[in-house]
């Protein structure tokens, strides 16, 4: 008899993340830290994220990364694997080859009303970001995948972080996985230009590009006093702008299949709306505009990535497509925690389609 997981759907695609994991503390009830007596405890980060929404829909997921052999990293493998995550590639690391034998930690302050969220990190010298990497074989950690995500989360994490994910990159490409690239930066963990630096460098081995940041797009590549191509675009761009960044990139990477980028409207801490474009076969998409209220804004632009990866990954129509990724956002914002935990795709179908009845 057939062994297999019958909550894993009939689609033939191996999926493969490489990323922190975290410690996520949370004052309950809206309280700041200060105020705080208790935290809730839970576990999340960026790329393990984006694992945990694909194994929930029914994709086959993996997630890699480093954690101290300790309570606290197997308690996040045991997270990640009650969510179907397969973790058989996970490194539980000794003392010896991380030395601080940490597991990173990030604590959230959950925004209301006026007052935003805020994150404070405690991420400093964690297991992933002390680890040799060297002693990793990639061959035999992307054998037999389909489809890799990466993102510059990781990449700012340290030096032995950044060649692991641009070898991953390299090695991906020469074994013809598609690969996913979500620019993700994060001003408390490396400066804007080390990050543009970097994920530049990674555009050329990218099929789907999530985000129009951090990358240089120089006007003339010998002449950087020219400027950007980005520079002066808002953060709410119109259809023509976004449209216009898009074709530049197009034609200076023309290996990118993809690209995607959501727009947010905050109208509050506790109301916000998204829409996002996405550029596909020389054509510009704008998705529908949702206005939703917030329970936990953590991992919005994750869902969003991973929605959009489900979509493709199920060969939706480009519409659909970008529909079906801003509805999996805004889904997210009414779950607690980090990541999109919805089994139901249709739940973000109807929603896609602006259904809101109760189904029964």
């Amino acid at each position: 008899m057939e062994h297999r997981n019958p909550i894993q759907s009939d689609t033939h695609t191996k999926f493969i993340t490489i990323g922190e994991i975290m410690l996520r503390l949370t004052p309950p009830n809206y309280e700041k830290i200060r105020m705080a007596s208790t935290f809730e405890a839970s576990y999340g980060g960026s790329e393990a994220n984006i694992a945990l929404a694909l194994a929930n829909l029914g994709i086959d997921s993996t997630f890699f990364s480093v954690v101290p052999n300790n309570s606290l990293g197997k308690s996040a493998i045991r997270m990640l694997r009650s969510n179907d995550v397969h973790c058989t590639p996970m490194i539980l690391s000794t003392p010896e080859e991380t030395p601080t034998h940490r597991l990173g930690t990030y604590y959230l302050e959950t925004g209301y009303g006026i007052r935003p969220s805020k994150v404070t990190y405690d991420r400093a010298h964690s297991a992933i970001a002390e680890y040799d990497f060297s002693k990793v074989d990639l061959d035999a950690l992307l054998q037999g995948f389909d489809w890799l995500h990466l993102s510059g989360i990781t990449s700012a994490l340290g030096a032995n972080c950044r060649e692991l994910i641009m070898n991953s990159l390299k090695k991906a490409k020469e074994l013809g996985l598609t690969v996913s690239f979500d620019g993700n930066f994060r001003s408390l963990l490396w400066s804007w230009e080390e990050a543009r630096d970097f994920c530049t460098e990674c555009l050329p081995y990218v099929d789907v590009l999530l985000g129009i940041e951090p990358y240089h797009l120089w006007k003339d590549e010998n002449d950087h006093s020219k400027g950007d191509y980005k520079d002066g675009v808002p953060l709410q761009p119109s259809y023509e702008q976004q449209d216009e960044i898009f074709r530049i990139f197009a034609e200076r990477y023309p290996n990118l299949k993809y690209m995607a980028r959501h727009v947010r409207y905050a109208h509050s801490g506790s109301e916000n709306s998204l829409k996002a474009f996405m550029w596909h076969e020389g054509h510009t998409f704008e998705s529908r505009l949702f206005t939703f209220n917030i329970l936990d804004r953590v991992g919005g632009g994750d869902a969003f990535a991973s929605g959009l990866i489900y979509a493709i990954i199920k060969d939706y129509k480009p519409m659909d497509m970008i529909n079906f990724a801003v509805a999996s956002s805004a889904i997210k914002h009414t779950i607690r925690g980090d990541a999109n935990i919805t089994d139901d795709a249709q739940a973000i179908r109807n929603l896609m389609n602006m259904n809101f009845d109760i189904k029964r």
